[in-house]
């Protein structure tokens, strides 16, 4: 039977005799029909002798009830216009389909996410790297493949970022260099070389200004004061940075299973360092002292966390502010200028400058990085010792210095 099919008829058709399977067939596109079972399904087919095939054979489009009569005229028009040109629909069909999984498989996000996943995420910045590239670039070009980004495009992202915040806009360059480069590596992505390897920072944010800003005594005296004001986990940790001359991530991330307070070292695992190396910093009295004095929770194992320990201490802006307020400052300074401070103070001291930089973490030269692997903790234990005494001298001359205080939670 061949009528012009509505979707008023197709509704109304009733199932077929027991064991019989009825068609009605369109017309005005031919070799459409719609099919129906003893059970009353209903699906649009098309009738068509197929490439590869001697005889003609139906195929299914789709269920009738489902599926827009407009549409199945559509699909049922473009098969046929295939199997005229001598391709089998449902190959390419099944081609479309592995194209469209190639294409989800390498978006921009897929590839971000898989290289967050597998190369960042045991990194010393990897919660920070995670954060911006999902901030930045991911709503930007997630569902775009990776091979279309062209540097063009992160060109403009940097510019734009350079204008206001020069210094995360070289970051940002960073993440995305090498996520570029890894994509290359993995031979999966349809990448052969790193689109954006003649982007240079020094083009796109101009040359890294290194800050060389060392606190005064008064202003390092200031900042001790100030801290003690402050409530636990911000004042313990300022105490802390001043104490062992540590990076701000190294402190605010600490866990108390890094601390062994009876042999009296703290150890830093490799994941949380700069060098991606374990790094043993010994504890003085002073800190001792200020470690004893904090609360321990049962929720979560961070030393400075306002989650019970569950995270780490955050809202580092606001509590400079508080900081700096406290303090009366007149000349801006970073947290990372107190450990230039304590640096700075150790070579005025008599240590070696291998010791220096090893109380800091800072990288060997190659060949001592190499053949000299003693651990300095006696000489790096000693060199706290004098910064202790030097700092007791410049916050409180004769007297010993008072840590914040505390309890067990």
């Amino acid at each position: 039977m061949r009528i012009v099919l509505t979707t008023k008829f197709i509704a109304g058709l009733k199932a077929a005799a027991p064991g019989k399977r009825t068609h009605y067939w369109d017309a005005l596109v031919p070799g459409l029909g719609v099919r129906v079972t003893a059970r009353g399904s209903k699906s649009f087919v098309v009738y068509k002798r197929l490439p590869g095939s001697r005889a003609p054979a139906r195929r299914a489009l789709g269920d009738a009830t489902k599926l827009l009569l407009a549409e199945a005229r559509q699909r049922a028009r473009d098969w046929l216009a295939l199997a005229e040109r001598g391709v089998d629909p449902k190959e390419e069909a099944r081609q479309a389909a592995l194209a469209a999984q190639r294409r989800r498989q390498t978006t921009f996000a897929t590839v971000a996410e898989a290289w967050l996943a597998e190369e960042v995420k045991t990194q010393r910045r990897a919660v920070h790297v995670v954060r911006e590239m999902r901030r930045e670039f991911i709503p930007l070009w997630g569902t775009r493949p990776i091979t279309e980004i062209t540097a063009l495009e992160v060109r403009d992202v940097i510019k734009a970022k350079a204008a206001t915040a020069p210094a995360q806009a070289r970051n940002l360059l960073g993440h995305m260099y090498r996520l570029f480069a890894w994509a290359v590596a993995q031979h999966t992505y349809g990448l052969t070389a790193n689109p954006i390897a003649t982007l240079k920072p020094t083009k796109l944010v101009g040359r890294k200004v290194i800050r060389q800003r060392v606190l005064t005594d008064d202003e390092l005296r200031a900042v001790w004061a100030a801290a003690t004001k402050l409530d636990y986990p911000y004042g313990p940790l300022v105490q802390m940075l001043v104490l062992t001359g540590q990076r701000r991530s190294e402190v605010a991330r600490a866990h108390w299973r890094e601390f062994d307070l009876t042999k009296r070292l703290w150890t830093i695992p490799p994941e949380r360092m700069k060098a991606n190396a374990v790094h043993v910093v010994p504890l003085v009295d002073d800190v001792c002292t200020l470690l004893a004095g904090l609360p321990r929770f049962k929720h979560g194992d961070y030393v400075d966390s306002t989650a019970f320990g569950a995270k780490p201490v955050s809202g580092f802006s606001d509590f400079k502010e508080r900081l700096d307020h406290l303090m009366g400052i007149t000349e801006p300074f970073t947290f990372h200028d107190i450990r230039r401070t304590m640096r700075t103070h150790l070579s005025a001291l008599p240590i070696t400058d291998i010791v220096r930089e090893l109380v800091i973490a800072h990288a060997q030269p190659r060949l001592h990085k190499v053949y000299d692997q003693h651990a300095y903790l006696d000489e790096k234990r000693h060199a706290l010792e004098l910064w202790a005494a030097r700092l007791h001298s410049i916050v409180a001359p004769g007297a010993k210095v008072v840590p914040l205080r505390g309890g067990n939670t």
